[in-house]
């Protein structure tokens, strides 16, 4: 249930609403926004007597949920959620984050000349696995602490925040240890439940991936997790969906952008490496998930794909990443945005 406040609603009226609420045993939450303060209820709201609410001075509106997720619900955030990650925002209305890098951390000097063609192509912060979940148990499994170290030095040369996926919550430590601008959750630990609740209990970002699988619901209230626990500093990525199309390595699904945008105040890029796995067709996609509203791109780009340790089909090189993002500048003017 939310209740939105009148904008005269008096510091007093409001602490004595909450109190009145927290007295039936449910939680609340107070949003301020630039135009509309509103009040969320977290519990069993049938304790709660409309007509009752509907008569306390600074109610203005009285909304119920219908859907599981309350924290993820735009109803509960009307405003956009913006997460700021180093000199970038993310989310929001004006402008579009470009992550770039390769599948899995390398050895320093690789990854440092893909880091770089990254940052001169025009990206603004950079992806790697340093720890590589993979279908196969004799596949590269990448380097773990040694690539947490490379991404960091990497970040310090180039002045780049870094992302990197987290696979087990017995990490989560050093991953603070190195200051980790931004945590990945895979697609295949969407639903790692543990996990996302000790995520919910730091405040780094998380990049949250759609799972192989999953309905957006189910998503959403995978992001509910992290948000329940403490951490609104949520990001979600739809990395593609497993159908029975085989000319894909998954199926895109752009249109989980607006429905977002409609059911949650939280940011939302998009990953065409992954979803199609083939170079040839992530700049069109990457053009699409623009238009259509995506709030940022994580892209793979390697200086060598045919020598990559892993998914090099998929990669860009950093001419053709910077292809990508001069294009996707002039896809962001016309829709009133604008790239880092």
């Amino acid at each position: 249930m939310i209740i939105t406040l009148k904008q005269n609603a008096t510091q007093v009226e409001v602490q004595r609403l909450v109190d009145y609420i927290e007295d039936k045993g449910l939680k609340t939450q107070l949003i301020v926004g630039e135009n509309q303060t509103v009040l969320g209820m977290i519990g069993d709201t049938t304790v709660m007597d409309e007509v009752v609410l509907r008569g306390i001075k600074c109610v203005q509106e009285i909304t119920r949920i219908s859907t599981p997720y309350k924290k993820v619900n735009r109803a509960f955030h009307p405003e956009d959620t913006v997460i700021k990650v180093g000199d970038y925002k993310i989310g929001g209305s004006e402008k579009i984050v470009m992550i770039g890098g390769p599948c899995s951390v390398e050895d320093d000097d690789s990854f440092m000349i893909s880091a770089q063609g990254v940052k001169d192509a025009g990206g603004n912060m950079l992806r790697g696995g340093a720890f590589k979940p993979r279908t196969s148990p004799y596949a590269f499994q990448g380097r773990g602490s040694e690539g947490i170290h490379t991404l960091c030095n990497a970040r310090k040369k180039l002045n780049m925040p870094i992302v990197t996926e987290l696979m087990n919550a017995n990490r989560i430590q050093e991953f603070l240890d190195h200051n980790v601008d931004i945590i990945q959750v895979g697609a295949r630990n969407m639903q790692n439940f543990d996990l996302l609740k000790e995520l919910g209990k730091i405040k780094t970002p998380i990049l949250l991936k759609r799972g192989l699988a999953n309905t957006i619901e189910e998503w959403l209230m995978s992001a509910e997790y992290i948000l329940a626990g403490g951490n609104p500093n949520v990001i979600l990525c739809e990395r593609g969906i497993r159908t029975f199309e085989k000319y894909t390595r998954n199926t895109l699904d752009l249109s989980v952008i607006p429905i977002v945008k409609q059911k949650t105040h939280l940011p939302i890029i998009i990953d065409p490496s992954h979803a199609t796995g083939d170079w040839k067709l992530v700049e069109a996609m990457s053009l699409a998930a623009i238009a259509a509203g995506a709030d940022g791109l994580i892209v793979e780009v390697h200086h060598d794909p045919v020598n990559a340790w892993s998914d090099g089909a998929q990669c860009l090189t950093p001419a053709k990443y910077k292809t990508m993002i001069d294009k996707s500048r002039a896809i962001a003017k016309v829709i009133g945005r604008d790239i880092y």
